[in-house]
């Protein structure tokens, strides 16, 4: 009796603990400030009244009832944001905006939150411990547009377009695009899409059937809902196939995140967004799971986001995504890098002005009191030195100063570059799907430990581009310890070409001035993966120490047609300790060799031909 009574009295004690911790958790519904949905009303003023509210209770719960929200743009909700690889047309128009908010969870209850209009859905600023889940974010009329290809020939090509999604006009012979008091010329880059499997159609890519000169072009409308396109074409697209217009800028993210630290996002579904899905910068420690970017499906769509789906640009800490998938995106579906910047002069033995090189890059914040900045020689890539930053001041969108503790090396000069190693994070992603998205698959640039495991690769381009560089995207981060394993790369990857599509697998830093003996990165290893390339390269290495390839199998496919320029199987050049060993290959693969490129022999340890 005594045991089942101190069993008793524990239970009734975790039952009252357990209580008053659920007391201690304010539950903030949106109906309770006026907000019902499928009202069709604007729902920024009420979330603006309950986010103030969240904010008095710390650790808040803000519950959506499940249904149809709608958000239109309010002109007493914008704010100016810098974004990062970003068109900087400010302020933003803001729906959703968390800004210096502790421990809140938002909870869309499944609900579909549908924008109007140039318009950023969430923004979460300075705010730390947030969860965000259970929601759809889409458009009714989408900020790019589409079409189905009913006829074509050497001078024409007829398209027809949904009038209710994506609503158009025609000017003086030009298409235009019309929406929630906007229109638009469309540009003429346009991506083909197969019909059947929603991938971009093979060797097309970037390759569009116009490709932007609109002088050279002329439209007419047959009937309602069918235009014909008349020109000179680069190209003919085929029947039955779905394009791409896109027309619209990369002015807001789908879901922005700054300076904050602890963010998860959980369950939502991204249907569409004009700029960067989801954009992460100078914030610590981010968590996805189940986030997906990708179009709706039930609608017929083909295009998701205008650009990239994740792009984490200078974060640090950790970054989880798993179980998340990506498609129909007009850029990379993840991108991960710092930004390096210029040296435009030495001020003093301590002090250096700087700029900012990318025009869609620019106004951040870009160093804190006591980073630890990199000293990056930019023909030959090294970092010459590692320095603790003393001050940062900013002087225009562009240029600022920073000021160290010690002197600056000697041998920087002007035209050099700056790393803040401080924001570089760790990054895991696993059990992810990469579907078909113009361009590549997952680029990563950062020093930390990198870990990819037992994700579905089926992009356009190169599944994977380790790339890095201070003269060109000033996209920083030479890696140092990056593991890839348990992947599978289905037929679909490099079935097009863009920029740096080298192999299935690229790593492919910008260096002007290679020296073979000084590589750029550090440690990667490609193990125990599933290859089916239906072309010549599965890995193309370009100045790495340490690169492994162990343990891969690699089967045919004759899904497509071979047209890529290198017709060996694995590449090295100017690698040290370059190693292959146990990889099985089919026998019908078109090669199983290996090519080195500015390189001693001795660097490579193999089993395999060369």
């Amino acid at each position: 009796m005594n045991k089942l009574n101190t069993l008793l009295c524990t239970l009734a004690l975790l039952f009252i603990i357990s209580g008053c911790r659920n007391e201690s958790v304010s539950i903030i519904r949106m109906s309770d400030f006026g907000l019902k949905p499928n009202t069709r009303e604007n729902a920024i003023p009420a979330i603006k009244k309950a986010v103030a509210e969240c904010k008095k209770h710390p650790g808040s719960v803000l519950l959506f009832e499940k249904g149809r929200y709608d958000f239109m743009i309010d002109s007493t909700h914008r704010r100016v944001y810098f974004e990062s690889n970003t068109t900087n047309d400010a302020p933003k128009n803001l729906a959703i905006l968390l800004d210096e908010c502790k421990g809140l969870i938002l909870d869309g209850g499944n609900s579909d939150f549908v924008f109007h209009g140039a318009i950023q859905p969430v923004t979460i600023d300075h705010s730390d411990n947030i969860t965000i889940k259970n929601l759809n974010i889409d458009w009714d009329i989408p900020l790019t547009a589409q079409a189905k290809i009913v006829a074509t020939s050497p001078k024409n090509i007829d398209i027809e377009i949904d009038t209710k999604e994506f609503p158009y006009e025609i000017s003086n012979g030009k298409l235009f695009f019309t929406g929630e008091n906007w229109k638009v010329l469309s540009p003429g880059w346009f991506m083909e899409f197969d019909a059947s499997t929603h991938r971009i159609a093979a060797q097309t890519g970037d390759e569009g059937c116009v490709r932007g000169d609109w002088s050279k072009f002329s439209v007419e409308e047959l009937k309602r809902g069918v235009v014909r396109m008349n020109g000179a074409f680069t190209r003919t697209p085929a029947v039955g196939n779905y394009l791409v217009l896109r027309h619209s800028k990369r002015d807001h993210a789908g879901i922005f995140i700054q300076e904050s630290s602890n963010v998860t996002l959980e369950n939502i579904n991204l249907y569409h967004c004009a700029g960067l899905g989801i954009l992460s910068q100078f914030t610590r420690n981010l968590n996805y799971k189940n986030v997906k970017v990708i179009p709706d499906s039930a609608k017929n769509r083909f295009i998701s986001g205008h650009d990239d789906g994740f792009h984490f640009s200078n974060c640090a800490g950790k970054i989880n995504v798993s179980e998340c998938e990506f498609g129909g995106l007009m850029d990379d579906p993840i991108n991960v890098h710092g930004t390096s910047v210029r040296i435009i002069e030495k001020i003093s033995d301590h002090q250096l002005k700087c700029r900012f090189m990318h025009e869609q890059s620019i106004g951040m914040i870009w160093g804190h009191l006591k980073d630890t900045i990199g000293f990056i020689e930019h023909k030959s890539m090294q970092t010459i030195s590692r320095q603790t930053l003393k001050k940062f001041e900013k002087l225009s969108t562009e240029e600022f100063t920073v000021e160290f503790s010690e002197p600056v090396p000697a041998t920087i000069v002007v035209g050099d570059a700056l790393e803040n190693l401080t924001w570089s994070p760790e990054l895991y992603i696993s059990n992810c799907k990469f579907r078909s998205c113009r361009a590549r698959g997952l680029l990563v640039s950062t020093p930390r430990k990198v870990i990819i495991d037992k994700n579905e690769f089926d992009s356009s381009g190169s599944a994977i581009l380790i790339a890095g560089d201070a003269n060109g995207w000033y996209e920083s981060g030479a890696v140092n310890d990056v593991t890839i394993t348990n992947n599978l790369f289905k037929d679909g990857c490099m079935t097009s070409m863009y920029q740096f599509c080298e192999a299935i697998i690229s790593i492919y830093p910008i260096v002007p001035a290679i020296d073979p003996l000084k590589p750029f990165h550090r440690n990667i290893t490609i193990a125990n993966n599933k290859f089916h390339p239906f072309d010549y390269p599965v890995l193309y290495a370009l100045s790495t120490d340490g690169i492994r390839f162990l343990n891969n199998r690699i089967e045919h496919s004759t899904s497509f047609k071979p047209f890529h320029k290198r017709k060996h199987s694995l590449t090295f050049e100017a690698c040290l300790n370059a190693e292959v060993k146990g990889n099985n290959y089919d026998n019908e693969v078109l090669a199983k060799d290996i090519n080195l490129v500015n390189m001693d022999g001795k660097q490579l340890s193999s089993d395999q031909q060369r």
